[in-house]
């Protein structure tokens, strides 16, 4: 057992240097309050004064102290020491009396002091391995000791607090500690053992502890005869030792295990963080072997077949893939084929589409026209489903980072830097396609396509029972045989004009009796009482006074057709080029959502994928490169450096 405590010290040691707190290691922490006797114990302990003196607060933070035991015949360096590994926990706490409850910042110490100290002195006896000796003077109340109350936050069943009464000799006249010191005041597990330490006086008049500690035991032996031989300077000296190793001795396996277990990562960081490279040769070959490591893992990332696959997030492929058919797919299914498409759009685009002359049948220029119109709206998300993929492939090197470029900074940034290039010259001729692909659609409207057959068959039987319709209805009017007009296959435009769904569309020609030509051209009416007519004069005759009233005139024409009842034969005919449009509309964007990633794959990421290799070794394997690219990081020398040493420190 004697043997752990050099093995404790050493390993504390080690990880004090380097700064750790992996590990938690069997240790000593003595907490009190201001002037209650924590430096004292201490220098009584060790048999020597090493501690700061003066008035006031001394001592401003944590002293970790190691205490190493040698023997009579190799005492050359120093007088023996009773304890090993002691961490004297704030000096001063900064308690103005040790009976009040809170702090007064005195000096320049900040207004939360109190705050801190508590923060700092918890964050040390938080430690599972550590035992809290736990200091307060007997001249104070100890039901009211902070030291005593922080022990017990921490240490609720009391298995590692061990409780130190100072200054027996200075309580009043009459009063002991027996009450204490037993345990019948508060309870403390580990045990309470009473000291006596130098006063002001013999300190400034250096009085020796070897002579303290003598006076000590006769005033034990004195005041405290039955209680003596377990209380005392030597006595808590022994004490402590005994639970130290106790206590080692139960951490041990666990420690051991930790130990190990640290060994291991960093043992394997030290192997991630690789050895430095001097030799140009060694140098080469190195440059090389990364750029081919990357390049593999940024096409098995894409592929899905990378060793670390992410489990938070899509990336590479399979986010790729969610673009085309989740975002893209999605996009493209929301668009409506008659969206921003009015029935008035329709009408002033057959209108349009025929000229001066009324139409007989729905022109098939006004179909083309607006369903060009529609799918020219594909073209928008086409190009956004690009920029999304670019984007991507643009993460994926944050995804095929190794250690070594973390290593290398310099190379990261030239990688970065030729595959945001290559990215950026395969984007245009993918857009460019994308275009293409959208136009050709818009090139050619094949009304003859097979999926589109059964729209054009609603339009032609539509049209043909319209056809129907107004042959029954002229043989009824005019008693013509029916046989006889079917044959002729059409109607003609005067037959077309009477019939009573055209009479406000098409207004009748001259001649006929329902709408005088004059009153079409001038805007008079036949009868007098509609006419505002001015008598005309002579030059013989003064005018007669007659009373002047307005003309009807046209009304301005609009540039489209204001908004009115539909006809029958309208609403037929818009009811027609909707069907039209969205049967159509629907087959190209089925083409348009096939076709686009098929594009985007061939131009931009399969492109990148097979020529990335190529591209960075005939950009960075260059020999006037090599030395500058492979420079490392002043951060990663610095991380190699520590953990080498906590690999020698946990071997």
């Amino acid at each position: 057992m004697e043997a752990l405590i050099p093995v404790i010290n050493k390993l504390q040691d080690v990880f004090n240097t380097v700064g750790s707190d992996s590990i938690q290691l069997p240790q000593i922490i003595v907490v009190g309050a201001q002037s209650s006797g924590k430096s004292s114990v201490l220098e009584n302990l060790v048999g020597r004064d090493f501690l700061p003196r003066g008035s006031g607060i001394v001592t401003r933070r944590p002293l970790v102290l190691q205490l190493v035991h040698i023997d009579p015949e190799d005492r050359k360096i120093g007088e023996e020491v009773y304890l090993t590994n002691f961490m004297n926990c704030f000096e001063q706490l900064a308690f103005k009396s040790c009976w009040h409850r809170f702090v007064v910042p005195v000096g320049d110490q900040p207004p939360d002091i109190e705050v801190q100290i508590k923060e700092l002195v918890v964050n040390y006896i938080n430690n599972p391995n550590s035992i809290i000796l736990s200091v307060t003077a007997a001249n104070t109340d100890m039901a009211t000791s902070e030291a005593i109350k922080l022990s017990r936050e921490v240490d609720e069943d009391g298995r590692r607090t061990l409780a130190v009464i100072t200054k027996l000799d200075l309580m009043d006249a009459g009063t002991d500690a027996v009450e204490i010191i037993c345990g019948r005041v508060i309870p403390v597990k580990l045990g309470i053992i009473g000291v006596i330490n130098r006063s002001q006086m013999d300190i400034n008049n250096k009085k020796p502890i070897q002579e303290s500690v003598k006076d000590e035991a006769a005033f034990l032996q004195r005041k405290y005869p039955a209680l003596a031989s377990r209380n005392g300077t030597p006595y808590l000296a022994k004490t402590l030792n005994r639970l130290l190793m106790h206590h080692i001795r139960d951490c041990l396996p666990e420690l051991k295990t930790r130990v190990n277990v640290m060994a291991s990562q960093f043992q394997q960081l030290l192997l991630s963080f690789g050895e430095p490279v001097e030799n140009h040769d060694d140098r080469s070959q190195m440059l090389l072997q990364i750029i081919t490591r990357f390049a593999a893992g940024y096409y098995a990332t894409i592929e899905g077949t990378a060793k670390n696959i992410e489990t938070s997030e899509l990336c590479g492929g399979a986010r790729i893939c969610y673009i085309f058919h989740e975002t893209f797919g999605r996009t493209l299914d929301s668009i409506n084929a008659l969206g921003g498409l009015t029935d008035l759009d329709i009408l002033t685009a057959i209108r349009n589409a025929t000229g001066p002359r009324p139409a007989l049948f729905i022109p098939e220029v006004s179909f083309e026209l607006l369903v060009k119109r529609q799918i020219r709206r594909l073209e928008e998300p086409s190009l956004r489903c690009v920029e999304l993929v670019h984007e991507e492939m643009q993460r994926i090197v944050q995804h095929c980072g190794t250690q070594e470029l973390l290593r290398f900074p310099k190379l990261h940034d030239k990688i970065v830097e030729v595959v945001t290039s290559l990215l950026r010259k395969r984007l245009a001729p993918t857009n460019a396609m994308v275009e293409n692909l959208v136009g050709i659609e818009l090139a050619y409207i094949n009304t003859k396509h097979p999926d589109f057959a059964d729209a054009s068959l609603i339009s032609a039987l539509i049209q043909n029972n319209e056809m129907d319709r107004k042959i029954k209805n002229k043989t009824q009017n005019n008693g013509v045989d029916n046989k006889e007009v079917v044959s002729k296959g059409r109607l003609s435009l005067a037959d077309r004009v009477s019939s009573p769904h055209h009479v406000e569309a098409n207004p009748p020609t001259e001649g006929s009796s329902s709408w005088p030509l004059s009153r079409f051209m001038s805007g008079r009416s036949d009868s007098q009482e509609s006419l505002n007519v001015t008598p005309a004069t002579s030059e013989n005759n003064s005018p007669r006074k007659t009373k002047q009233q307005s003309v009807n005139l046209l009304p301005d024409i609009p540039s489209v057709p204001t908004n009115r009842k539909l006809s029958s034969r309208e609403h037929r005919d818009c009811d027609v080029i909707q069907r039209l449009i969205r049967s159509y509309f629907l087959i190209v964007r089925k083409n348009i959502q096939d076709s686009i990633p098929k594009a985007v794959m061939h131009f931009l990421v399969n492109h990148v994928k097979d020529n990335l290799q190529s591209e960075l070794v005939g950009q960075l394997y260059k020999q006037e490169y090599i030395d500058e690219l492979l420079t490392e990081s002043e951060q990663m020398a610095m991380r190699r450096k520590e953990a080498a040493e906590m690999l020698r420190a946990c071997l």
